[in-house]
């Protein structure tokens, strides 16, 4: 069980703005890596990260790709709205969101609301060298600051299309510019190919088809699932007391030959990103729910941000993972669909991952809390070492690879 009452302040530094990485590194493997193990800190190149991992290792990676979810809209007046796609509420499922030639509505968030009371906006884009328009209307408001939004447009072409001409990539507010060019290409991860996130699982962008074949050549397993990231990564923690901080639930799908890697390697599975850290995590604990027949339809599994806290249990990894797999064979699904609003936070018991590789985390944010949980107090010294040795931080910044 966690402490009730963890003060933010405690996960608080010093980052100054210039740390900030703008762009990323010209190429993706010559981002540097910081690398905390058995106790030590030392530092190489990201293309040289077959060095450090235990032999035999499973990575796994979550292959989830970003959508240029970003509209920017113009009302009579010259007022200008952003609308910023976060989810799919109709059609529900991302694949027949993307897919649909029909009028859809998705959860957003809309900047410059204060300028948009009612009535339809509008936009151009051009797509096969015809200019084509995209209405937005407000439908009801959503959870929070969010807003159902329909969204409309003059041809026969599917929403992933209209996204793909009229929007643009969701970069991180932290990024002070307006995405360009070459942001398509380096804020997506080299495996990404399942549509939907709305921000990269940045740990990814180290990658190239290089460094995956030395990797395959030095006897590294890999895997793949998929979560979808949800604007919520960057919302810092606002409150005193961590553990007053809501969390976002993201949705998440793993395949059978996915679970299945898990138990063959038990003891070895190093998560690539944070995203992949609170999937498998996630995973033991929704097999612990189906063990404590306290989870029923496989079609709605979900687990809340502190089940994992409530559950006393110390049943192996692979036996939760076990039920998992025993529950998709007997539903006769190939893939399991679920959602997770797991915090991750000191005094959390990692169950499954045994090693993560990751970038360096805004202060104050959920994601340096789970890092935390997973090397203690130590997070300090590695966060004192990059900004000493001028590491660059945050999205397109660099890397790590920490072992408890």
């Amino acid at each position: 069980m966690f402490e009730s009452h963890i003060n933010i302040d405690d996960y608080d530094y010093n980052l100054p703005d210039e740390r900030i990485a703008q762009y990323p590194v010209e190429r993706r493997d010559s981002s540097r890596l910081l690398v905390m193990k058995k106790g030590e800190i030392s530092q190489d190149l990201f293309s040289n990260i077959d060095k450090y991992l235990p032999d035999k290792s499973l990575l796994v990676f979550n292959n989830s790709k970003v959508v240029k979810a970003r509209l920017l809209f113009g009302k009579d007046t010259g007022a200008k709205i952003e609308v910023f796609c976060l989810e799919p509420e109709v059609p529900s499922g991302y694949e027949m969101s993307f897919r649909s030639s029909s009028p859809v509505e998705w959860k957003c968030i809309i900047g410059n609301l204060k300028k948009w009371k009612k009535g339809i906006i509008r936009t151009s884009f051009v797509h096969n060298g015809a200019t084509r328009y995209l209405e937005a209307e407000k439908t009801k408001q959503g959870d929070g600051e969010t807003w159902i939004i329909r969204f409309t447009w003059d041809s026969c072409i599917s929403f992933a299309e209209v996204l793909e001409a009229a929007g643009h990539i969701p970069l991180p507010p932290y990024i002070e510019r307006p995405d360009e060019t070459l942001d398509a290409d380096r804020y997506q991860t080299v495996y990404s190919r399942m549509e939907g996130s709305v921000a990269a699982p940045t740990a990814g962008l180290h990658f190239t088809s290089n460094v995956l074949e030395n990797l395959k050549d030095n006897g590294i397993k890999m895997t793949e699932l998929t979560l979808h990231v949800g604007a919520g990564t960057f919302q810092p923690v606002k409150v005193k007391n961590a553990t007053d901080h809501k969390m976002h639930y993201e949705h998440f799908l793993v395949t059978q030959d996915t679970v299945k890697s898990l138990v063959a390697n038990e003891g070895k599975i190093i998560a690539v990103g944070t995203t992949s850290v609170r999937t498998i995590e996630s995973l033991y604990w929704l097999g612990i729910k189906l063990i404590n027949k306290s989870q029923g339809d496989c079609s709605k599994l979900i687990l809340g941000q502190w089940d994992a806290y409530k559950i006393k249990t110390e049943i192996p990894a692979n036996e939760a993972l076990n039920a998992i797999l025993l529950m998709m064979k007997e539903k006769k699904v190939l893939s399991l669909y679920a959602s997770t609003g797991i915090m991750i936070i000191p005094g959390y018991k990692y169950r499954v991952v045994n090693g993560i590789i990751t970038n360096f985390h805004q202060p104050r944010s959920t994601l340096l809390l789970l890092v935390s949980a997973w090397i203690g107090d130590r997070w300090k010294e590695a966060y004192s070492y990059a900004l000493e040795n001028n590491f660059r931080f945050l999205s397109y910044g660099d890397s790590s690879l920490l072992f408890p």
